[in-house]
């Protein structure tokens, strides 16, 4: 049970945090204010619970299982509870995208619509992460903010091969406003250093590519670690 405590400012709570050892993980989000007073804390739950709040549900998700491939697999089974932004319906088990070369996505949340194909432009916001270095977070489109400080979706033609083939398969199966987990095998990700979507920070490109394409590691084996990159992703837009 991961249990997020929303305070009153009069008093101070800990946040708790407990994993089952069968991974079967559930989030609640409640108010331990008991105070009289005029505070904004059910604002505030009802803001954490509303289904627009997909930054939250997207980095709730990355709290349960960023520490290693293995647990991205074993969240497979979880339970996650953040009503009425996602139901236990949606989420099933990860499955093989079909025609994907190996891509395994877990659905977070059900589209509606007509799915993309090629020649659509396409609009999505992720969080893209390394199998590699505890899961470390090279990128994020909500970290990319305009002149009013809302986040930059990323934009592209699928089909174009500019981007890495394992999204392109990911969202080819997705639906707008969808949001999918994938874990993409060194194949179906990044093959070079142009292919998309990349860091805007020149840091972090070189991190991200100095990983996956380490000589000396790749020449000891660990190339399938080296090279997976699990990417949340949610469709926003697509233009036919």
């Amino acid at each position: 049970m991961i249990t997020i405590h929303v305070p009153c400012h009069h008093t101070i709570h800990s946040s708790t945090l407990h994993q089952k050892s069968n991974h079967s993980t559930k989030i609640s989000i409640t108010s331990t204010c008991s105070c009289s007073c005029s505070c904004s804390c059910a604002s505030l739950v009802t803001q954490l619970t509303s289904s627009s709040s997909r930054r939250l549900l997207l980095s709730s998700c990355i709290v349960i299982s960023t520490i290693s491939l293995a647990s991205f697999f074993s969240f497979s089974g979880a339970s996650l509870s953040l009503t009425p932004s996602i139901s236990s319906d949606a989420i099933a088990k990860f499955y093989e995208i079909p025609n994907s070369g190996g891509v395994k996505a877990l659905e977070l949340r059900v589209g509606t619509g007509s799915n993309p194909v090629d020649g659509d432009q396409v609009a999505i916001h992720y969080y893209g992460r390394l199998a590699a270095k505890q899961g470390w977070r090279f990128d994020s489109t909500y970290d990319h903010k305009d002149s009013t400080g809302e986040p930059i979706p990323f934009f592209f033609i699928l089909g174009s091969s500019n981007v890495i083939s394992g999204i392109e398969a990911a969202v080819r199966s997705m639906k707008v406003g969808g949001i999918l987990r994938v874990i993409i095998p060194p194949s179906q990700g990044y093959q070079n250093t142009t292919q998309e979507p990349l860091p805007p920070n020149f840091f972090d490109r070189q991190r991200l590519f100095t990983t996956i394409f380490n000589p000396t590691r790749l020449a000891n084996g660990e190339g399938s670690t080296l090279g997976t990159v699990i990417f949340d992703i949610e469709l926003v837009n697509v233009k036919h």
